[in-house]
């Protein structure tokens, strides 16, 4: 029996490959943790360029787009695949990074499985809810049910006090800057 941790680590944007990679490196040097990365397929091909810039392999993939996907395709396919993933493979921590639909998805599938979400640059805000549409919302809501806050700046650590959200909040820095 391993006392490794399992860690999903959830990608569907480029800009999510581009801030999470160093994240995933990290994690598959470590001997403390089991890592899976699990593509959503949000934005198929500029995912894949970044995944072979970094030699990163996935795990599993959702394969959800299609053309003229909507934003509730979107969510709904990925809470549906994300959902059988985490009840097949129950990971101890689910990571997700920014402000995407796949982020936001990720991080609710991973609450209703009663699983702690690791929300990596956390506390980015504009105060208005609709700019960026959905990117703000998306971030107000994951930060609602997010355990692990990984804010890049002081701003944001301040932002995530402000909004009163639970969980511990750490300042980290830019993954990729950082």
């Amino acid at each position: 029996m391993t006392n490794k941790k399992r860690v999903c680590i959830i990608l569907g944007t480029r800009p999510e490959a581009i801030k999470l990679a160093p994240v995933i490196q990290v994690f598959q040097k470590s001997p403390d943790f089991e890592l899976q990365v699990i593509l959503t397929g949000q934005h198929r091909e500029m995912v894949e360029q970044v995944m072979q810039l970094f030699n990163l392999k996935a795990d599993y993939d959702l394969e959800i787009m299609q053309p003229q996907q909507s934003l509730s395709d979107i969510t709904c396919r990925s809470l549906r695949g994300l959902e059988g993933l985490f009840i097949q493979n129950k990971p101890d921590l689910v990571l997700v990074q920014g402000d995407t639909t796949t982020a936001f998805a990720a991080s609710l599938a991973a609450f209703y499985q009663k699983i702690p979400v690791g929300h990596v640059e956390a506390g980015l805000r504009t105060d208005e809810l609709f700019n960026p549409y959905p990117e703000e919302a998306n971030r107000r809501l994951i930060s609602q049910i997010t355990q692990l806050h990984f804010a890049p700046t002081t701003l944001a650590v301040e932002n995530l006090q402000r909004s009163g959200v639970l969980g511990e909040i750490h300042l980290t820095g830019n993954t990729v800057i950082d």
